[in-house]
């Protein structure tokens, strides 16, 4: 069987630490070509990976490769909806980091373009590989759980801003802080446990409050290229809550930076049988049994490398006909929801979504 030639649009950060090493050891796959618009580092994974692969700095030039089966997106934000309908138009199937896009608009035309392209189209949605995320995720199907009716998540960090002054913190390229950056992450596996229900409405508040400090005590404040007289129009720290059509509430809180006392990532939630904590790719239930009550705490290996995992899905599906764990329809409800919360902070009141 001829392999799946992959090319990989965007060598920064998350390709060269999440992506390119999950394709090179996998002998379905072949990565024919890099794109960056900083050739070096597109120049750098192909010395490195595939000495054979084309290098470009424009991503349109690559389309052209008709050999090419799928693209894999690591862009800044802005450019995810924009390259993947391109990519459509182009008859290759899309791998896309998240979030889907940066607006409502944008991310249904990247829906629009991958149904009437017959391609397939998935976004990272790395959390749900994660082995405490498919243990609990089999608890509440098992039914172990019972009606799930509220939770909270989060990922709080005390300071980790990314990329400052760079993309990351300039709304028209990233579409936010740290609520479209972490909160994706977060929502998308809360909703995805609970067995995604449909938004109907959010409230919620933003804060900028750390945009002239420069300390740092995380590693992610090193993602992204940061610029020191560079912008920062987006928030650090994003709160809120999302009702559900079935009754049921999410409390959120993210943050790049607040006054916290160390980083954290979280899925609370509460069933009418049982309730879970997911903490950090650690997952624990809390139940009751013969009038006592009781806590189950799984003790096996809890391996947490969601992104080979949810590569490798994506590869089954264009190689095996496997079942994508993402729909782009959550992808829609996801940016939905993420818009809503931002139009809630700006105007003070609740909005509705369906």
């Amino acid at each position: 069987m001829s392999k799946l030639k992959i090319a990989i649009i965007g060598n920064g950060g998350i390709c060269r630490g999440s992506h390119i090493a999950n394709y090179y050891e996998d002998s379905r796959v072949e990565v024919v070509a890099f794109c960056d618009i900083i050739e070096e580092r597109a120049i750098a994974l192909r010395d490195k990976y595939y000495p054979d692969a084309a290098v470009y700095t424009d991503y349109k030039e690559l389309l052209k490769d008709e050999s090419i089966d799928a693209v894999d997106i690591c862009t800044p934000n802005y450019l995810h909806s924009i390259i993947a309908v391109d990519a459509f138009k182009a008859g290759k199937h899309v791998l896309c980091e998240k979030p889907d896009a940066i607006d409502v608009t944008e991310v249904l035309k990247m829906k629009n373009a991958a149904d009437e392209a017959g391609k397939v189209l998935m976004v990272i949605r790395n959390n749900r590989f994660a082995t405490a995320s498919q243990y609990a995720k089999k608890f509440i199907d098992d039914g172990k759980m019972g009606e799930i009716y509220c939770g909270r998540c989060g990922w709080q960090r005390r300071r980790g801003i990314p990329g400052k002054g760079g993309w990351f913190t300039t709304k028209a390229q990233s579409g936010g802080g740290p609520l479209i950056d972490l909160g994706v992450h977060m929502i998308d596996l809360a909703v995805w446990l609970m067995g995604n229900p449909t938004p109907v409405a959010v409230s919620a508040n933003t804060y900028s409050k750390f945009a002239d400090n420069d300390t740092s005590d995380s590693e992610n404040s090193k993602f992204g290229d940061a610029k020191s007289e560079g912008t920062f129009d987006v928030e650090d720290l994003a709160m809120g809550m999302i009702r559900f059509d079935n009754g049921a509430v999410l409390q959120i809180e993210f943050s790049w930076a607040s006054n916290i006392k160390k980083e954290n990532r979280f899925v609370e939630l509460r069933g009418t049988k049982a309730g879970l904590k997911w903490e950090d790719n650690e997952v624990e239930f809390f139940t009751e049994d013969g009038g006592q009550l009781l806590d189950i705490i799984p003790t096996g290996n809890m391996d947490g490398n969601g992104h080979k995992k949810n590569i490798k899905n994506f590869i089954d599906v264009l190689t095996e006909g496997a079942e994508p764990v993402f729909k782009p329809s959550q992808g829609v409800d996801m940016i939905k929801i993420l818009c809503a919360i931002y139009e809630s902070a700006e105007k003070g009141r609740e909005i509705i979504l369906y």
